[in-house]
Formats: C-alpha cells, sequence, structure tokens
C-alpha cells in the first residue's frame, strides 16, 4: 500500500486528501507540494490508513504551523499528543 494524494480547492483553500501509508519517504514529497502558507492548506486525512512516527511528527509541525488536519484519525490524534 502506497500513498496517493488528491489535490483540490475548497473557497480559499488548498486540499489534500491522503489515502494509505504514510511514511518518512512521502514527507519530502509532501513538502514540495505545499507553499509557504501552511494557513490556507487543509490535509484531509480521512483515507489515511498508516502513519509511522516521522509521519505523525511531520503532521503535527504542519499542524503547530497553522495547517488545519481534517478527518485525523484518533490514533494518529493520539500520537501526535503523546508527541508534545
Amino acid at each position: 500500500m502506497t500513498l496517493r494524494i488528491e489535490r483540490s480547492a475548497r473557497t480559499k483553500f488548498t486540499v489534500f486528501t491522503l489515502s494509505g501509508r504514510m511514511e518518512a519517504e512521502q514527507v519530502a514529497e509532501l513538502k514540495e507540494l505545499f507553499d509557504s502558507d501552511y494557513r490556507k492548506i487543509i490535509l484531509d486525512l480521512r483515507d489515511l490508513k498508516l502513519a509511522d512516527r516521522d509521519a505523525v511528527r511531520f503532521l503535527r509541525g504542519c499542524e503547530a504551523s497553522g495547517m488545519k488536519l481534517e478527518n485525523c484519525p484518533a490514533y494518529v490524534r493520539e500520537w501526535m499528543d503523546r508527541e508534545k
């Protein structure tokens, strides 16, 4: 299983829908897709099935920088909270 990234637009936001498995290798790919203003990006994680430690740390950093995480799986949210 790999990570699938779909890009769409919603009002003033760019939405990236992530599906599948997110690992450290995909973090660099995602960073290249993002603009510098994280406050205008939404990550929809509804179909994210698995995330490794590097991916969770990355998501935590994104949220801390102002990015909105939608439909974050409970296990990812709990892991992000423990990493604080």
